[in-house]
């Protein structure tokens, strides 16, 4: 009797999926504002995360880097200085969100994304560790 080879699983998707680089600089800002004590522990992230419209109403008032520092992910092959080359936002633009953190946990590591994954999940624990 043959055995059949296990199939690893892996996240539905149709077409290609994005390939993300580390933002650096967002996981030195996010860790800043967890130092400085700018979260919020307790929210629902789909209801407070930026929705288009604070998006656009930040970007009025801020520059693309600041825009960018909110992000874990930088989307390669997308233009710079467009909303598609930002992903995993940590934050409500202001302060950090745990949810948001576990949410950016939660995806990186369902689409295999490694490096964003583990600085989500450094963050978290950072801010974990500062509330306890």
């Amino acid at each position: 009797m043959r055995r059949r080879r296990a199939r690893t699983a892996s996240p539905p998707h149709h077409g290609e999926v994005a390939h993300y680089a580390l933002n650096r600089d967002a996981v030195d800002h996010l860790a800043g504002l967890i130092d400085a004590r700018q979260y919020v522990l307790d929210s629902d992230w789909g209801a407070v995360q930026p929705k288009a419209e604070a998006q656009n109403a930040y970007l009025e008032r801020h520059s693309w880097q600041d825009y960018a520092r909110w992000h874990l992910g930088l989307t390669e092959g997308a233009a710079e200085e467009t909303k598609a080359r930002y992903a995993f936002v940590a934050g409500d633009l202001r302060r950090v969100h745990r949810s948001a953190l576990i949410a950016c946990v939660y995806r990186a590591s369902e689409w295999r994304h490694k490096e964003v994954e583990l600085a989500a999940h450094d963050l978290l624990q950072r801010l974990d560790a500062a509330t306890s």
